[in-house]
């Protein structure tokens, strides 16, 4: 295994859809054990498959990793580095010259089975309780069986020759682990058309891309042994230096104890990005996702998970994804922002299409002053909008919800005496101005949460939201007063 000083491990997502949390996941425990480590992190394409693949999501791959921090030091872009290409479609004359040193080597052979003779012999060794893998036909063809394919027309795929062997390497995560021959047949590595496969692209990259450890997910465990044989292969030809360590990462869970899967709703990066969450509190989240950092802690920052991560303490056991603790943690990383940070990170939900006031409407002085106390209630920056929008609309919202639970009893009354009350005192104190609400419900028998509910509703337009009488100063007597008129005029209507 390689030592810390030259750790060398790669992230090489295809570009296809839009980001997943299991890709970020991964592409963040790779970064987090390149960087304790000192090592270095290669930024890899897989777009090989021309069908699935698309520059916009290989445009959204290095726009979302950038917003994330998760910076590389090999790879696309203008990063570039000593083994670009760094995309795997600019790289198949290394493929197709590999494949051929695999050919001449004995390491690989062609292989004429067409599917429906394929199709035919694995159900035949199903119905028989044998391993439906392939079965080695054209394993050893003569020259004569060979040239008899060709004269009927035949394609042929390439396939790497698995050894006769039992195969045992050491996972970091999962410990040691043995594959026999029979649960391994040959595979194949170059499509019939001469496109490589994914199952020799992969390794040979990592090969001269000098890859020391391969952190990945789970779902790749069973093509493991496969590419411990290929390595094998390639250290013989001269191609690669070393086998790289393996670490499968653990399936993240979704909803009914399913892998979380790309459909899935919750499985877009897109969804957290678009709903405010800092990168710091989404990566803090997925971190979480099968490593902790201690028992008692899960909120901590970027720099002291680079201090503490070490693959040994990943678990192997799947990782459940719970919306609302990454809500949770998200909100603690709001609330550690200095209020200046806050409010830069706030802007993009102050401007349309997320905000529901003109533009003209937004008042700076305003937002600078009710920031920090709407900082300590988000858990989303998305969630601003709808804490503040009172401040900068003509009118409260109407929500009927709100309106029908506060306005219960003798709401004219109340809204009456509170009016008279906050029209004498200082508006230059929440404190004052509580008293004022306080005061108006004692006189009608009801305590202060009972009384500034009609209050509130009327000022903002929802049961829920920031502290009353500190938004009542910021909003400013004349409009707070002229809001408690329009309620008692809708009340009497």
């Amino acid at each position: 295994m390689a030592n810390a000083n030259n750790v060398r491990v790669r992230f090489c997502p295809s570009p296809t859809g839009n980001p997943h949390v299991g890709l970020v996941r991964t592409a963040l425990f790779n970064w987090a054990f390149a960087r304790h480590n000192e090592g270095t992190l290669v930024f890899r394409i897989e777009d090989t498959d021309a069908a699935r693949d698309s520059e916009e999501s290989y445009d959204q791959l290095l726009d979302s990793l950038r917003w994330l921090g998760l910076n590389w030091d090999e790879g696309p872009d203008e990063v570039g580095g000593p083994h670009a290409p760094y995309r795997q479609s600019q790289r198949m004359d290394i493929y197709q010259d590999v494949a051929e040193k695999l050919l001449a080597g004995g390491y690989a052979y062609h292989c004429y089975c067409t599917t429906p003779e394929l199709d035919e012999r694995r159900d035949a060794a199903r119905k028989a309780g044998k391993s439906s893998g392939y079965d080695g036909h054209c394993r050893d063809l003569s020259a004569e069986q060979t040239e008899a394919y060709k004269a009927e027309g035949r394609t042929s795929i390439v396939r790497f020759r698995m050894p006769d062997e039992t195969i045992t390497f050491t996972d970091l995560v999962r410990g040691e682990l043995t594959f026999t021959p029979e649960n391994v047949p040959d595979y194949g590595i170059v499509r019939a058309n001469g496109a490589p496969l994914y199952t020799l692209v992969n390794p040979v990259d990592d090969a001269l891309m000098e890859i020391t450890h391969v952190l990945r997910g789970e779902d790749l465990l069973s093509s493991t042994p496969r590419q411990v044989a290929l390595y094998k292969a390639l250290i013989e030809l001269g191609i690669a230096q070393q086998i790289p360590a393996f670490g499968h990462l653990p399936y993240v869970m979704g909803e009914g104890n399913k892998k979380l899967s790309k459909r899935d709703p919750e499985a877009s990066l897109n969804l957290y990005r678009e709903r405010g969450f800092l990168p710091e509190g989404l990566l803090n989240y997925l971190s979480l996702l099968g490593w902790s950092f201690s028992k008692d802690q899960d909120v901590f920052t970027i720099d002291q998970l680079v201090e503490k991560f070490d693959i040994a303490d990943v678990n192997a056991n799947p990782a459940r994804f719970d919306l609302k603790k990454a809500e949770a943690i998200n909100a603690d990383h709001i609330r550690m922002l200095d209020v200046k940070a806050f409010a830069e990170a706030c802007a993009p939900w102050l401007r349309a299409p997320y905000a529901n006031w003109a533009p003209e409407a937004f008042d700076q002085a305003a937002w600078e002053a009710i920031a920090p106390h709407a900082q300590t209630r988000l858990q989303v920056l998305s969630d601003i909008t709808q804490n503040v929008d009172f401040l900068f609309l003509d009118q409260p919202v109407e929500d009927e919800a709100s309106w029908t639970k506060a306005m219960k009893g003798d709401p004219v009354a109340l809204l009456t005496t509170a009016r008279a009350n906050l029209e004498a005192a200082d508006w230059t104190s929440p404190e004052a101005l509580k008293e004022a609400v306080l005061k108006a419900g004692e006189e009608h028998g009801l305590k202060l949460g009972k009384a500034q509910a009609p209050v509130r509703v009327a000022v903002t337009g929802r049961t829920v939201g920031l502290p009353l009488f500190e938004s009542l100063e910021i909003l400013g007597k004349e409009k707070s007063l002229s809001r408690i008129d329009a309620a008692l005029r809708k009340l009497a209507a």
